[in-house]
């Protein structure tokens, strides 16, 4: 194990880091690869939801596999995945290949966000948790802030398939810091089967768990409108609003800004609230911003600048909502603690790429379809936050 905090931070933040900095690199590069495959803007975005849906179910694979093997060879294994497929994807010649090496590449890397939180749950007290999840954020959050910058700038000098070599890269950097660097946080345990019935027995026990089910699907619905603007910000800052690839890089490094400001705001708010009474607020804020972003568009209101303030503020909420959601998701877990966070980030991912697949079904050429899905999403995780919350009383007095 890592004796250096400090450290064991670092390597997880961007082990957590990999999946988002894998979408950010090469939003702005929509365009550009839309006119190089002959296709159109909303046919590249199936690319962004291949993404999530590999992200999704590579997850609900490794949560087994870390609890049964631990965690460090099952973490090399994905992390080679990811960085051949990267490699596919950079020599990608049609929309196609590159939709499929994108599902490929998402099930290798997605084992860097099943793993970082996994290994949380195995080195920190529960309580610590929350917190050290907000630190991550602060690493997590380089990627929005660096990430399409960086892309923006490569692909304007180096082509489109630049932003892929440079994902090999980072992928071979990450699996040199795994093997040298990070040591086993939790052993193999044979006791774990991982035959199909009984690992079904275990995520169905697990998504049964009223505090689970309560936590991690109130946020992974509000999360869901994050990708929902993530799959839709392109079209509505580039499209409608008229800003060139760069400029849109910035933006969205601006808007990026709330989220790593606001977690690590939730460092200094834990010392004072518990995680469930910052959820209520959060969620219940986060859900009237999204619900304003959509009568802003229905009305006409919506322009660049209200359009950057509302959806600044939203993500802003997102930097208290998830690190909490998190810890008091895998709060019951210890010996389960893989597949608890696989099953987590598979429902964060899944109803991910659910919202950015319906924004591109619903395109109209506005942007009602992203503010639509964004407000829809946040209202749906504040009332199953509120009903959960009032099961779990029930059941508590009972």
């Amino acid at each position: 194990m890592i004796h250096n905090r400090k450290l064991l931070i670092f390597i997880l933040g961007m082990l957590s880091a990999l999946g988002p900095f894998s979408i950010d690199t090469y939003l702005s590069g929509f365009p550009v690869m839309a006119k190089d495959l002959g296709v159109s803007i909303d046919y590249v975005s199936y690319t962004l939801s291949s993404f999530f849906i590999g992200i999704s179910l590579g997850q609900m694979i490794y949560g087994p596999l870390l609890d049964r093997f631990g965690r460090k060879t099952p973490l090399l294994i994905g992390l080679l995945i990811y960085t051949g497929a990267s490699a596919a994807c950079a020599i990608s010649n049609s929309i196609e290949m590159l939709i499929g090496f994108r599902l490929l590449q998402a099930l290798g890397g997605c084992v860097g966000m099943v793993s970082s939180r996994a290994i949380v749950r195995d080195v920190f007290e529960v309580h610590e948790s929350a917190k050290i999840f907000s630190i991550l954020i602060l690493i997590l959050g380089v990627s929005p802030m660096l990430a399409p910058t960086m892309g923006s700038y490569m692909i304007v000098h180096l082509g489109w398939h630049s932003v892929f070599w440079f994902q090999v890269g980072l992928g071979l950097f990450l699996v040199g810091m795994v093997f040298f660097f990070l040591g086993e946080t939790k052993g193999a345990d044979s006791s774990l089967s991982l035959k199909p019935s009984v690992i079904t027995k275990t995520f169905w026990g697990i998504f049964t768990n009223p505090q689970f089910f309560t936590y991690a699907l109130a946020g992974s619905l509000v999360s869901g409108g994050v990708y929902a603007y993530i799959s839709g910000s392109p079209f509505v800052f580039m499209e409608l609003f008229g800003a060139s690839e760069q400029q849109y890089g910035w933006i969205f490094s601006l808007l990026a800004g709330g989220l790593i400001l606001s977690s690590q705001l939730n460092n200094i708010v834990l010392r004072r609230y518990f995680s469930e009474k910052i959820m209520t607020y959060t969620l219940s804020i986060q859900t009237v911003l999204g619900l304003l972003l959509l009568a802003f568009t229905v009305f006409g209101w919506l322009n660049f600048y209200s359009a950057v303030v509302l959806i600044f503020l939203f993500l802003s909420c997102q930097g208290f909502s998830f690190p909490n959601a998190s810890a008091l998701s895998l709060a019951p877990f210890s010996k389960e603690a893989g597949s608890a966070s696989a099953l987590m980030g598979a429902l964060q991912m899944g109803i991910g790429s659910l919202g950015a697949a319906l924004v591109g079904i619903l395109s109209n050429g506005t942007a009602l379809p992203m503010t639509g899905v964004m407000a829809g999403l946040a209202s749906l995780g504040l009332l199953i936050f509120v009903l959960g919350r009032y099961f779990i009383k029930k059941s508590k007095v009972g």
